[in-house]
């Protein structure tokens, strides 16, 4: 009997004619995949960049829309570093007024041409006793304080000596400078007696009836005061 041509016993099969094993994937098909994951992650990575981007560009809007609504001016107001009873620049804070020395100046104060308000009570800290407006007492009193809201500092000291304008904002707890009056800044002209001034506005002298006018930025026109009677 014939039998059928077959291939011969212990023959194998040409080199790579072998089918691959299930869990491979083709060259091809690999290098696609390993493309496709190189895009996802270069997406992803513009998507955190332009998130961070857009989250700075609202930040630098809310920081113009503020500085667009507030003109850049700051009110003048009582600090948190105000001074509460400690002896500051060698001016002490006393339980009654001292009449020894008792003189008044006069302080404007103008950012951007807005008048800013010199608050009542600079140099009387604690519970204030207010009348109508007018501080009448507190804690103690500094040396140099103000009752109201005119502007006009109190100098009340047990003996005659030269007091600055400095020392005033120290005990107010505000800085004072060339290039800035509190919260304020920019370049500072200042005015005493209808007179520029050019040196330090810290070491104005408070002397009897002087007035003093700081402008930040816009210069105003000295403007003048007139003191009570009395005063």
């Amino acid at each position: 009997m014939s039998q059928r041509p077959g291939r011969p016993q212990g023959s194998r099969r040409p080199h790579g004619s072998e089918r691959p094993h299930g869990s491979q994937r083709p060259r091809g098909s690999q290098q696609k995949l390993a493309e496709i994951r190189r895009q996802q992650r270069a997406r992803q990575t513009r998507i955190r960049i332009l998130a961070g981007a857009a989250v700075l560009a609202a930040i630098a809007l809310v920081v113009v829309a503020v500085i667009a609504f507030t003109g850049g001016r700051t009110t003048a107001q009582k600090s948190p570093r105000a001074a509460t009873g400690a002896m500051v620049d060698g001016i002490r804070c006393q339980a009654s007024e001292q009449v020894a020395y008792h003189i008044h100046a006069h302080l404007a104060i103008y950012v951007s041409g807005s008048r800013q308000v010199v608050p009542a009570g600079i140099g009387i800290p604690g519970s204030q006793q207010v009348v109508n407006g007018f501080v009448e007492g507190g804690k103690c009193l500094y040396w140099l304080h103000t009752h109201d809201t005119t502007g006009i500092i109190h100098v009340e000291s047990p003996a005659e000596r030269v007091y600055t304008l400095g020392q005033f904002f120290d005990i107010w707890g505000r800085p004072l400078s060339g290039t800035q009056v509190g919260g304020a800044t920019g370049h500072v002209t200042v005015f005493v007696n209808g007179k520029r001034f050019a040196g330090d506005p810290r070491a104005i002298k408070l002397t009897p009836h002087a007035v003093i006018q700081l402008d930040v930025g816009k210069v105003v026109l000295p403007q003048p005061f007139t003191f009570a009677a009395g005063l």
